[in-house]
């Protein structure tokens, strides 16, 4: 039996034993060596051959991950590490660090209950570490720190050791101070990271060598070894005196949790479900005998096998030949194979249970954020809270026509393994757009469009996402009739505070308003929304609010589902430019409904209720809202100028620069509208000599004097009229 097949024998048998696993995600800021990390590991517990590792990439197995050199999908795999004489499982997720993927980061943080992050010892913590460690903490996942490229201290910059050790020590400060900003109030002080104990590792994942404190106890090699070893450029001698994955993997078991102990702290925190139920209780407890729960945090599109659903188990067991249900769906999946992963390998076994990740065939309603159960009336786990939305949008078209139905089933599958991008088909003109976290990000899905799905198609020049709002409350409650006249609905519309905006993004008020009414109410009245307002929200549609202040009107009950598919409707697509909305509070005033509940169907409602909400914003000085960016650059001092004047071009603030010896790091911000086509601008204005990067930080309204001019072009695109209706048109 080889290394592999026994490995894979030796997982299977550890797989029920909670103690013994680990679920960890690899995590950094782009570039600072997590795929080369990962192989390494991997090639350590004889998955893969070692003189390959670091070199074949093995979770970087997407071609265009290869060609690129950066890693796109976030991927698995399972392996099995001896320590203190005991053996566990640990199933690891390699996630990308380029900020256009972040979405596959934050899905994963849902999978795992710890993570390694990993600092690049030249460059420090990033701004996209500080991403995923509050990616991380927002999920209650632990963090420890492993510092990467060390040797490049050593070889390129010449520091000496007391100069390696102020940076190691500046790195580790900077790491716990974001841990202290973001770490949940429980673990305030627990989940700082120290060298003396261990929850610190150095290395050269590319070298394949790390040292943490207990290793140099347990072989008595000290840092100045290292130096010395370093400096006479025989890194292979360390290497095998020190080898990567045992250090880090016996910091892994050491200091993350198993899922038995994480369970308890997590599941209160992602499912809102009643813990002393049954459901409840077997996920704290993470028991394989109790009703199935499983977490699909990502799908991938399998050649041989169709979709595959990679997924947490909270609970029970999922096994061949099962029928589960997507909760809600209304019909059952059945299972068809069950499956641990390395990288692009999936491994067949008879089942799997609770506190494992598992990749599983057959569950066709899925999609990443789905739950899926043994009981069709399971709640369903909170929806997983991404850093950004997409803010770029292509329109994508058929080469040749008989394509299109294919085209729209590759949309649709794309849609459903990343739910990072959205596709909105328009089955009337035909036109399907696309939209991404950023130029790479619809670049590449654009290359899997042609290259893995075999779909000629025709892009449009990528265009900005904006955002519809208002600045003011309306000055007065806007009528809207129904087309028979006989019913009427007054609307006011205000810009919701910025922290209840806040608190909706952040996922701290329960979506489903119907069934946690109390609770919605006293968290909006915590926060300082008008008691009125607060008891009377019936529906939220992503950062929008809808409140019913009416007082003793009759039949209203009955229309209110209609009332919140106008209002999803408006929000949807805006008066001024149709545009989605963001950060509004509307507010039912009064209604006047006709007697007969024919007379009140949905053909009026409808209507009456869409025009009084598109009249209050228009009577309440609507804004348009443009995506930002942060944008932070790291040049030489002689390029200062180089760069500067490229952000200058593109509306740039810039909001803080900082001199650290001869390098300049300037942190601004941009309109993602104007930066188009920078990386190759910035790139031939400093001879690529600079480092760069960005990290998208929501919307902020267009400065006035673009507001005409923008609102005419984006309703040109869409084949509107140039200027936006005045209230008349909406009164009946």
């Amino acid at each position: 039996m080889g290394r592999k097949e026994d490995n894979v024998k030796r997982a299977r048998d550890i797989m029920n034993k909670l103690d013994y696993i680990r679920n960890i995600d690899i995590a950094a800021h782009i570039d600072h060596g997590k795929t080369t990390f990962s192989d390494n590991l991997l090639a350590g517990c004889g998955m893969m051959s070692e003189e390959l590792a670091g070199k074949q990439l093995v979770l970087d197995y997407d071609e265009q991950e290869q060609a690129r050199g950066i890693t796109i999908n976030a991927a698995c795999a399972s392996m099995v590490h001896s320590f203190r004489e005991k053996e566990y499982l640990i199933n690891l997720i390699d996630t990308p660090g380029h900020v256009d993927f972040g979405g596959d980061v934050t899905r994963a943080m849902r999978a795992v209950d710890g993570c390694i992050v990993l600092v690049c010892a030249v460059e420090g913590p990033m701004p996209q570490t500080e991403t995923v460690v509050r990616q991380a903490l927002r999920e209650k996942v632990k963090p420890v720190l492993f510092i990467n490229k060390v040797d490049r201290l050593i070889n390129e910059l010449r520091l000496t050791p007391p100069e390696m050790q102020q940076r190691f020590i500046k790195i580790i400060s900077k790491f716990n101070e974001l841990v202290d900003k973001m770490v949940p109030e429980e673990f305030k002080g627990k989940w700082n990271v120290k060298v003396e104990d261990g929850s610190v590792a150095f290395g050269s994942a590319f070298n394949n060598w790390a040292i943490s404190a207990p290793y140099m106890k347990k072989t008595g090699i000290s840092f100045k070894d290292i130096y010395d070893y370093c400096s006479k450029n025989d890194q292979k001698s360390i290497a095998k005196k020190l080898p990567i994955h045992e250090v880090v993997l016996d910091m892994v078991v050491d200091h993350l949790p198993s899922p038995k102990v994480a369970q308890k702290y997590r599941i209160p925190h992602i499912w809102r479900g009643d813990l002393e139920h049954t459901v409840g209780k077997s996920m704290m407890e993470c028991r394989e005998d109790g009703p199935l729960a499983l977490m699909v945090t990502k799908i991938i599109i399998d050649p041989h096998a169709g979709e595959v659903a990679i997924g947490r188990m909270y609970s029970g067991k999922v096994e061949r030949g099962q029928d589960v249900y997507v909760i809600g769906m209304p019909n059952a999946n059945r299972i068809q194979q069950t499956n641990l992963m390395v990288g692009a390998d999936k491994i067949p076994v008879d089942y799997v249970t609770a506190g494992n990740i598992a990749a599983v065939t057959g569950i066709r309603d899925a999609i990443a954020g789905s739950t899926v159960s043994s009981d069709p009336e399971m709640e369903p786990f909170e929806r997983i809270v991404h850093i950004s939305d997409p803010v770029v949008t292509v329109a994508v078209e058929a080469k040749n026509t008989k394509d299109l139905p294919k085209l729209i089933e590759v949309l649709r599958l794309i849609s459903k393994a990343d739910p990072s991008i959205q596709i909105e088909i328009d089955q009337q003109t035909g036109e399907n757009l696309m939209s991404g976290m950023g130029e790479l990000h619809l670049e590449i899905t654009e290359y899997r469009i042609r290259n893995e799905h075999k779909v000629d198609i025709v892009t449009s020049e990528p265009i900005v996402v904006y955002r519809e709002c208002v600045t003011k409350k309306s000055p007065y409650k806007f009528e809207g009739k129904s087309p028979n006249k006989h019913n009427r609905f007054y609307i006011e519309v205000e810009p919701l505070p910025e922290n209840v905006i806040k608190a909706l993004y952040n996922n701290e008020i329960p979506q489903n308003v119907k069934k946690y009414k109390k609770e919605v109410a006293k968290i909006l009245q915590d926060l300082g929304m008008d008691k009125d307002a607060a008891k009377g929200v019936f529906a939220f549609n992503k950062l929008n609010i809808i409140a019913d202040v009416t007082k003793g009107i009759q039949h209203l009950f009955e229309t209110r589902e209609l009332i919140k598919e106008a209002f999803d409707e408006v929000m949807k697509s805006g008066p001024i430019a149709s545009e989605p909305c963001q950060g509004l509070l509307i507010s039912l005033v009064d209604a006047k409904l006709h007697e007969d509940a024919i007379h009140r169907g949905p053909a009026q409602v409808i209507p009456a209720a869409r025009n009084a909400i598109y009249g209050a914003i228009i009577i309440s000085d609507p804004v348009l809202l443009e995506p930002m960016q942060k944008v932070f650059i790291s040049t030489p001092q002689d390029l200062m100028g180089d760069a500067s004047r490229e952000l200058n071009q593109r509306r740039a603030i810039v909001r803080d620069m900082q001199v650290e010896g001869d390098l300049v790091n300037i942190d601004a911000k941009a309109p993602v509208a104007d930066m188009f086509g920078f990386a190759s601008a910035i790139r031939s204005a400093t001879g690529g000599r600079v480092l760069w990067n960005t990290e998208n930080m929501g919307f902020e309204p267009l400065p006035r004097s673009l507001q005409d001019k923008i609102i005419k072009l984006i309703r040109e695109r869409k084949g509107l009229k140039p200027e936006p209706y005045p209230p008349e048109y909406y009164m009946g």
